[in-house]
């Protein structure tokens, strides 16, 4: 493994760091919120990419 691999895992958790805040800081509701962390935490990269285009939004 080079560099590069650690470049993009660490750039992964920046960016699912990233969205968990978002989803804690949206309109939806406290299940809503608890789902969506699990499966940006489970599946980082999926988990980011559903996030981004199901996920709740900011009010």
């Amino acid at each position: 493994m080079g560099t590069g691999s650690g470049i993009l895992g660490l750039l992964v958790l920046i960016l699912d760091i990233w969205a968990i805040i978002k989803v804690i800081g949206s309109g939806a509701t406290a299940g809503a919120k608890v789902l969506w962390v699990i499966v940006i935490l489970v599946l980082p990269v999926l988990g980011l990419i559903l996030w981004w285009f199901l996920g709740p939004k900011a009010p």
